[in-house]
């Protein structure tokens, strides 16, 4: 069975839109004219070009599409009949979906055409926060009161994959969180540092926001601590592997002097905190290490454990593009940052602030010892 692909053109042109194959201009100007030769003329195309036209849509299709007698007039044969018939039948049942598509090709290529229009490609560690700002950042003003549009492309991945996602030009900003005091040393320091370099790298400040267990309400099992997890075994459902959630775990389960291949679900894991509090939500799970926005949207409960900072990072170099400065314009504006701090467990952190590293990250504030 032959498939369909379909193509579009950019063009000044506003006539009627159309899902049109070449092959049907060549069948119908040869029908329509009675020779290849007359075909190729009304088309402003060479005879040559229209003949082998002609025999490799024979060759691709397995089918002869005339009937080619020397000395009588070219005509379509029965395949050639019915695929003119199809088309006609496909053309006036689908012409009112064809202009609905082209219209929204159309309002979407509007973007690259429109000066006060912005898009960012976002890599980041799944947030509430950040699905909020998308919605803020459709049609807004900002700034100097100059209406403009920004556009988030964000895939939600793991903050290492995020930052790697960055280093390697797939986005232009990326989102990740750490603890709020993150210890010269630590397994976060181990797990960033590589991916980070001062004098590359900006960072801008976002959300300041509480991370804790996500439990049932009324927290039947008395959960208040990792320690209580691990004492009570009760069924944890982690993080995968590269989330800036699970390197935060892990470190907290290193202060807390507990081991990663004794705590109950370790290996048990989901992508991101909505899907952790939709498991405890729905009995298949007791608790999760997550934010206090998810567990509100679950109706679960929440023990407070830890404070941390959620901050995104772009190259230096992209500072001066338009699109990243109507970004901070926009994290900068007061109705962008009333709509933060109302959200559950959320507060804003010198939102829009570009930031050096060395600022954020304390492990930059020591000079590194030369290797011996």
């Amino acid at each position: 069975m032959h498939r369909v692909q379909f193509h579009y053109a950019l063009t000044r042109d506003s006539s009627p839109a159309q899902l049109r194959n070449p092959l049907i201009d060549l069948l119908q100007a040869v029908s329509q004219q009675g020779s290849i030769s007359g075909g190729a003329r009304a088309l402003n195309l060479s005879y040559r070009h229209v003949w082998g036209e002609l025999k490799r849509w024979e060759h691709e299709l397995g089918n002869e599409l005339l009937v080619w007698e020397k000395g009588r007039s070219a005509r379509l044969t029965e395949f050639g009949t019915k695929l003119m018939w199809a088309e006609r039948q496909a053309q006036a049942r689908l012409a009112p979906q064809i202009e609905a598509l082209r219209n929204e090709l159309e309002r979407a290529f509007a973007v690259a055409f429109d000066a006060h229009a912005h898009v960012v490609t976002l890599y980041a560690s799944h947030d509430h926060a950040l699905a909020a700002l998308r919605e803020q950042a459709r049609g807004g003003t900002f700034g100097d009161g100059v209406t403009e549009q920004l556009h988030l492309d964000i895939r939600f991945c793991g903050s290492v994959d995020a930052i790697r996602g960055l280093n390697e030009g797939r986005c232009v900003m990326a989102g990740f969180h750490t603890l709020q005091t993150p210890a010269p040393g630590s397994l976060i320091e181990k797990v960033y540092k590589p991916l980070l370099k001062p004098g590359l790298h900006k960072i801008i400040g976002f959300a300041r926001r509480t991370q804790g267990l996500m439990l049932a309400p009324g927290n039947p099992l008395g959960l208040h601590s990792l320690a209580d997890v691990h004492t009570k075994h009760a069924r944890f459902v982690n993080r995968d592997i590269g989330t800036g959630t699970r390197v935060v775990l892990d470190a907290l389960l290193t202060q807390s002097g507990l081991d990663t291949t004794t705590f109950p679900g370790y290996e048990r894991t989901e992508p991101s905190h909505s899907a952790v509090a939709q498991a405890i939500a729905a009995g298949a799970a007791d608790v999760g290490l997550g934010i206090e926005a998810a567990a509100h949207a679950q109706g679960l409960g929440f023990i407070p454990l830890v404070q941390e900072h959620y901050q995104l990072v772009c190259l230096k170099s992209a500072l001066d593009d338009p699109a990243i400065a109507a970004m901070l314009q926009l994290l900068q504006s007061p109705q962008w940052q009333a709509q933060l701090a109302a959200l559950p467990g959320y507060t804003p952190w010198r939102c829009g602030e570009v930031l050096s590293l060395r600022e954020v990250l304390p492990w930059w504030n020591f000079a590194d010892k030369p290797v011996r």
